[in-house]
Order: C-alpha cells, then structure tokens, then sequence
C-alpha cells in the first residue's frame, strides 16, 4: 500500500506561483511513475504532468514552459512547480502514483494511488 499527502495549495493571483508536495509513505518499492492531475467542477480530470522512474517527464499542452514536474527520491517526494498561473488553472490537483505489482513469473498489474487533493485558486 501507498500513502499519498498532497500540499502546497492555495489562493495566487493570475501569473503567481505555487509549489504543490506530495509525500509518499508505505510500501513505496516498484513506484514506476508519479503524476499530477487536475478536476475543476463539472469537468473531467486530466493529466497534468508525469514523471516515471527514468525521469523522463510530460506535460499537459496548455501548462508546458510553465510547470514543471520533479521527483526527489531519496524523500520519496514529487513536486510541481507551477509558475505565471492563470485562471483556468484553478482546479483540484490530485496526486497519483502508479506501483508496480508482480504476482506471479512473468505476470504483473499496475496499482494507482492517489492523494487526497489540494485546492489551487487562481483569482484576482
């Protein structure tokens, strides 16, 4: 099992920045990704950004160039650094984690984990 804490949310102005944590705990072995996502009301969550275990990394087109998604291992922490926020920016960001679980030779499943969600408000 994998424990997700989310912070760092909050109220910023249109072109501030925010920095969101989310700290893993449990059985953190086999993590192969970790991902931001996002749901404002009455829409569908999206993908925000990932970072698998490589460090290789995507982004939401509309967020490219300004946020920026890393991965402190030996804290078992990811981050997203979110810089010139805009309104439509304002969204529940959730926190997911993708396990690898092997139950047998040759046969695996992924698990998702998630977090219980941080409030980012983007208003003047």
């Amino acid at each position: 099992q994998v424990q997700l804490v989310e912070s760092g949310g909050g109220l910023v102005q249109p072109g501030g920045s925010l920095r969101l944590s989310c700290a893993a705990s449990g059985s953190t072995f086999s993590i192969n990704a970790m991902n931001w996502y996002r749901q404002a009301p009455g829409k569908q969550r999206e993908l925000v950004a990932g970072i698998t275990s490589d460090e290789s990394t995507n982004y939401l087109d509309s967020v490219k160039g300004r946020f920026t998604i890393a991965r402190d291992n030996a804290k078992n922490t990811v981050y997203l650094h979110m810089n010139s926020l805009k309104p439509e920016d304002t969204a529940v960001y959730y926190c997911n984690a993708v396990q690898l679980r092997t139950v047998a030779a040759g046969l695996a499943f992924k698990d998702n984990y998630w977090g219980q969600g941080t409030q980012v408000t983007v208003s003047s």
